[in-house]
């Protein structure tokens, strides 16, 4: 597949294997006493598609079936095992629960840490701390450390953090699921406040047949590690409901 000067992420050919060692005990493969075989799973089998500067893509699909690897490979943490995904220089931050944060820092040293992996000087998320403190809500939890928050607080500040500190290309993995009720709608209309700018392109992953249906211009689902559609929503998205019966 050709990529265009326009696009924000080329997928090429992209394959990623999982390997575990299929049998014998811990202390028989120690010893060699018995073969050791590897299990092979094969996450992502060979996917090529490009998400254009500015367009929201959502990509769904039943649990294993490798959209969470997609996303993790677009964000750098997972390596292909063969193929290749070019983001055309832009910046990208992936917005995850469970990704990103050091545990033994507090909220606050995390927002700098964060900001500055994603290439931000010290100065600019100085400047930009009380915006990210004030949009995640979390009161005092934020001089505290990560490790004594509860999931629906990391979600907090994992979303706040992405969405202040604004990067070209943004990952979200079913994030916007988690939290209260009053975060999911706040969270949820921030997402819709960025989309209309049109300056960022948005890959979010979900199970949710409205976000993806309100947010996306196109979807891709997936399916045992491959791409069985890639179309608008109302295209794709009937015929996986019909599917998921």
């Amino acid at each position: 597949m050709e990529g265009n000067k326009n696009s924000a992420i080329s997928v090429r050919n992209v394959c990623i294997d999982y390997k575990s060692l299929k049998t014998g005990s811990i202390k028989q493969n120690f010893f060699k006493l018995k073969k050791v075989e590897q299990e092979v799973f094969h996450a992502v089998r060979n996917v090529s598609f490009e998400v254009p500067e500015g367009q929201i893509l959502g990509i769904t699909g039943k649990n294993g079936s490798g959209k969470s690897t997609m996303l993790r490979a677009i964000a750098g943490i997972f390596s292909a095992d063969s193929g290749e995904i070019d983001l055309h220089g832009h910046t990208i931050s992936l917005l995850s629960i469970g990704v990103g944060f050091k545990n033994e820092l507090s909220g606050r040293e995390n927002i700098i840490l964060s900001g500055m992996l994603l290439g931000f000087s010290r100065e600019f998320i100085i400047e930009k701390m009380p915006e990210i403190i004030e949009f995640a809500g979390i009161g005092n939890f934020i001089d505290m450390p990560v490790k004594t928050y509860s999931s629906g607080m990391y979600s907090k500040l994992a979303f706040s953090i992405t969405a202040i500190l604004e990067t070209e290309i943004m990952l979200i993995d079913e994030v916007l699921s988690v939290g209260d009720q009053k975060f999911k709608k706040k969270s949820y209309n921030k997402m819709k406040e960025l989309i209309s700018k049109r300056d960022r392109t948005v890959v979010i992953v979900s199970h949710s047949m409205s976000t993806l249906e309100d947010l996306c211009d196109q979807i891709i689902w997936m399916h045992d590690g491959e791409i069985v559609m890639y179309d608008k929503p109302e295209i794709v998205l009937p015929v996986y409901t019909d599917f998921m019966r």
